[in-house]
Parts: C-alpha cells; structure tokens; sequence
C-alpha cells in the first residue's frame, strides 16, 4: 500500500491527475485538446516546453518502463522498456520518435528487428496508421506476434489494472451488480452492516420499464431504450445530482429499471426502506468503495484513490486500511492521498509505504517517503507530521497574523 499526505495545493491530487492523464491517453489513443494549453505555468519560455509523463510498474510478473515526451501536442517520444528495476540493464520493446516536421522513426527490440514480418509491420505502421497525436502502445498491443506480447502486457495494465477513483467518481451499475451476483451481494452487504450505521440489508428493486410510463414522457422513454439496444452490454444508468442510480437492463425482450435500496431497522424495530437520495454522504461514499474493496482483495487491481477519507469517519476508515494491512491474502495494491493523521501509524504501514507532498518556491510539487528520515519502527509518527518534523503541513503563522477584523 501507499499513503500520501501534505497540505492543500501540495500536489497530491495532481498526482493522481498525472496518473489519470496518462492512462487515458495510452487508453483512448488520442492526445486531448487541452494539452495544447496546459504548461508549467512558473516557467518563462513556453513556446517549446516539453513534457515528460513516465511510469514503472509491474503487470504479470514483469517489470515495465513506459514514458510519452510531449510538445505542441506531438509526441515527440514514446517508449517501452522492460525494467530491470536498478538490478540489471532495461531491455527496449520499442522506441518511436517523431520530429516536428511529424516524421516518425520505429525501433524495436534487437530480436525482432530482425524478424521480417516486424520489418514489413513497421514500414506499414508508419505510413499508414501513426498520427503525431496518437500513442502506438494500444495498437502494438492488438498484434499477434511473440514479439510485441510486451506491449500487449504493459497495455493490459493501463486497460485493466490500473483503477483510479477521484472524489467524484461513481461506480456503475451497483444496483445491477447486486442483482444477478448473489457472492456480490452478500459481500457488500455484510460490510454495510459491519460499519453499524443503520443498515440491516440491501437489494435491487427491480420493475419493468412500461411502469414507469406515467412519470416520464413517451419519446424519453424510448430514447433510453433506444440507447440501452445500442450499448454493448444492454444497459445504461443515469443518476441523481446525489448519487442515487437507476440502472435501466434488456433482459430476454424486456427492459427493467433497477435501483438500489438500502433497509434500516429504527424504532420500535419498524425496518424501512431508503433510496440513496435519502442516506448521507458518508454512506454513499461508503458505496461507492464497496466494488473497489472487493477487487483489491482478490484481483491483481492497482487502485489509486484520492481523498479517501471524505466524509467517512476517521475510525471507520482507520478500520478498514488496518484490515487491508494485515491481509496477507490481499492481491491488489492501494494508493491513497488522505489528510487523515490517524493513519500514521507504523503497525498498519511500513516507513516506505507513507509518502509526502511540499509545493517548494519555485511552485514545484517534490514527492518524497518517511523512509527517508530513517525513523525508529517506534517513534509516533503522528505527533511528529503534526509538529512539522517531516515538513507537508500548512504554514499557518500568516493566518495567525491576520488582523481578522
């Protein structure tokens, strides 16, 4: 796991930003319009500023390097590497280098520079399906050939592995989720119950679509069936400024409208039922965590997850990072930004596992790990990030100062 603190505007929600980014351009193979405004704001010389997105990561067992060089929304260099992760040499997969005359150049592995069909690949690769503004991993990827089953792995990565959740994310579909997968259910079911805020049990409701005939036009009606017939699973949700979601299904020749209803126990023992419309925040941020805890524990998901502690309670959440912790069954990977000092605690983390963000003078945002400062495994790391002993904390002698009135 990873933990990563500092002050507001320090940088961490940026990394995840970066993270984001790229992944979308690896994913959709397109570079978006915005790049095209988007500079380090604290430089003088904007006209030709690089940038440099690069990460190393591991996908079935293999160590990867993949880094994109931007400028003037060209990619100036894409490249993948097999990482030796500091042990031993990295190994090319492929290098691809356009010039601003949006020439391109394609080099490969030695091994598969020599094979002749790579050869006859990559002549029509270049003439006919590389853009300037497109990445080529996604498309190496769709290749059958033993040579580029690397870019197919690293692709897979971005694709699959790698979750993001922001603040304003939303998981899709739960209420059909909880519907047809009884396993899934029970296991988000149980932990509902397990964090005692009320809830005794949760189901789908499910109705057919003509019943909800009267409370909507005819024409809307069949412009979202419409779309439920031209989606490639036969379904669409749409959802409440709230967070409440009907997800509407084709099932054989019907359509159904599912949402998720949440039962709570109250006085005199009377249980009644709510619609996410009426519960609070923290337990519709609670929700949307549920698909995500499942898979981090048995699939191999990397899930970065910004602001993780938002508006759920800091023994709550302390809770369920300590249950992560100490899973030694646990297959995924969780990386977090949080504000919440509880989590300092070095039986739930190791030293390299807590990490720090500080903005410096020249607006820069550094990144840096508790390992660093060479702690005992029993000091209280809490006070200390407090005190400012590992700097990432507001200054707060200006607001101290402030004539108020």
């Amino acid at each position: 796991m990873a933990s990563i603190y500092g002050a507001n505007g320090s940088g961490k929600s940026n990394l995840i930003k970066g993270l984001n980014f790229l992944k979308k351009i690896v994913v959709n193979e397109k570079l978006p319009e915005t790049l095209k405004f988007s500079h380090f704001k604290f430089q003088k010389d904007k006209s030709n500023s690089k940038q440099l997105l690069a990460i190393e990561f591991i996908q079935d067992d293999s160590a990867y390097y993949y880094a994109l060089e931007i400028c003037k929304s060209r990619i100036m260099i894409e490249e993948l590497y097999e990482s030796g992760l500091g042990r031993k040499k990295d190994r090319l997969i492929f290098e691809r280098k356009t010039d601003l005359d949006d020439k391109t150049k394609i080099i490969f592995s030695k091994e598969a520079e020599d094979n002749e069909r790579i050869q006859i690949f990559k002549s029509v690769l270049i003439e006919d399906f590389v853009k300037p503004d497109q990445p080529i991993l996604k498309l190496l990827s769709q290749r059958e050939n033993e040579f580029l089953k690397d870019a197919k792995n690293a692709y897979k990565w971005f694709s699959v592995t790698l979750r993001i959740i922001t603040p304003a994310t939303r998981p899709l579909a739960l209420a059909n989720r909880i519907d047809f997968d009884p396993e899934f259910k029970k296991y988000a079911q149980d932990i509902m119950c397990a964090f005692n805020i009320g809830i005794t049990s949760m189901n789908s409701e499910k109705r057919n679509i003509m019943e909800l005939v009267e409370a909507t036009t005819d024409s809307h009606m069949k412009s979202i069936m419409k779309n439920v017939d031209e989606s490639p699973n036969k379904m669409v949700s749409l959802r409440s400024e709230r967070g409440d979601e009907l997800v509407v299904v084709k099932e054989e020749d019907d359509y159904y409208v599912k949402q998720l209803k949440l039962t709570h126990k109250g006085k005199d023992d009377i249980s009644t039922t709510f619609s996410l419309e009426e519960e609070s925040d923290g337990t519709i941020r609670l929700l949307d965590f549920i698909p995500a805890f499942r898979d981090i524990v048995i699939k191999n998901r990397v899930f970065v997850i910004d602001e993780i502690e938002r508006s759920i309670h800091p023994l709550l959440i302390k809770e369920l990072i300590r249950k992560f912790s100490l899973d030694s069954e646990t297959l995924g990977q969780l990386i977090f930004t949080t504000h919440e000092s509880n989590l300092l605690d070095q039986e739930m983390f190791r030293q390299d596992e807590i990490w720090f963000t500080e903005k410096d003078k020249n607006g820069v945002s550094d990144l840096y790990s508790l390992s660093d400062f060479k702690e005992h495994k029993t000091i209280d790391i809490r006070k200390g990030y407090l005190n400012g002993r590992y700097g990432s904390i507001p200054f707060l002698a200006n607001l101290h100062d402030l004539n108020w009135h």
